[in-house]
């Protein structure tokens, strides 16, 4: 069955969660969240004076995390969709007194920026909740400098044996039930989750999406036995 990742359905069902959303991040991940962020700013470390963007936000922990590993010394700019997330990235950044972030509700699929913008466009975990794939990979792309990078932090299916046989049975099964207990949201996002990951490609297949938006150079990186993996693209 397809998930229904409209556009309507998937800001409804952020709003709902916004709330709870790191509390239920860092506990279902076991902190292992933030590591993965931060070996992508390890990955893709910010270089010179050009601004940054971190689509699909959230609740800003990647453009926090870019902030930080670029010293503060570069401007980072977070979008994302659902306003009731970026209200509270904006709370977290007020509380760090962090000035160098800007919030913005926009769209992946028409990014308001103009072309060959910034040095580094990632995403953590929200690509696969853009409606067009094909057209959010493209506008990341659009606004990347020419030789800027495009990172890609997705969740993945790990294929070594018998962690994917645990890992399957945990995310189809215990995080749901988790997420009902806690989150309590009417979308039930924690069953969308396992359920979108499944259908989301990975590995080469997204690699491949990649090339066909206009990145070359594109390599990617299993983290955590395949849970997560790292997709790096250069313009």
């Amino acid at each position: 069955m397809v998930v229904d990742k409209s556009e309507t359905r998937v800001r409804r069902m952020f709003a709902e969660i916004a709330g709870k959303y790191d509390r239920m991040n860092h506990l279902l991940s076991m902190n292992v969240d933030r590591y993965w962020r931060w070996r992508t700013t390890k990955i893709v470390p910010p270089t010179g004076d050009a601004p940054i963007l971190d689509v699909c936000t959230g609740t800003g922990d990647l453009a926090i995390a870019y902030y930080k590993a670029a010293k503060g010394k570069v401007k980072v700019e977070a979008t994302d969709f659902c306003p009731e997330m970026l209200e509270i990235g904006e709370v977290k950044t007020e509380r760090a007194k962090i000035e160098g972030i800007r919030f913005q509700e926009a769209d992946t699929q028409q990014l308001p920026f103009e072309s060959d913008t910034f040095q580094i466009v990632s995403v953590a975990f929200g690509l696969r909740n853009v409606t067009n794939t094909d057209l959010g990979l493209s506008e990341m792309t659009r606004v990347c400098k020419l030789g800027g990078k495009v990172a890609v932090l997705e969740f993945s299916i790990p294929q070594w044996q018998p962690f994917k046989a645990f890992y399957l049975w945990y995310f189809r099964n215990i995080l749901p039930l988790l997420g009902r207990m806690f989150a309590k949201n009417k979308e039930d996002a924690y069953k969308y989750l396992p359920d979108s990951v499944g259908e989301f490609p990975y590995g080469e297949a997204l690699a491949e999406r990649m090339r066909a938006a206009g990145l070359k150079e594109v390599f990617f990186k299993p983290l955590t036995f395949g849970i997560a993996t790292l997709y790096v693209g250069t313009k």
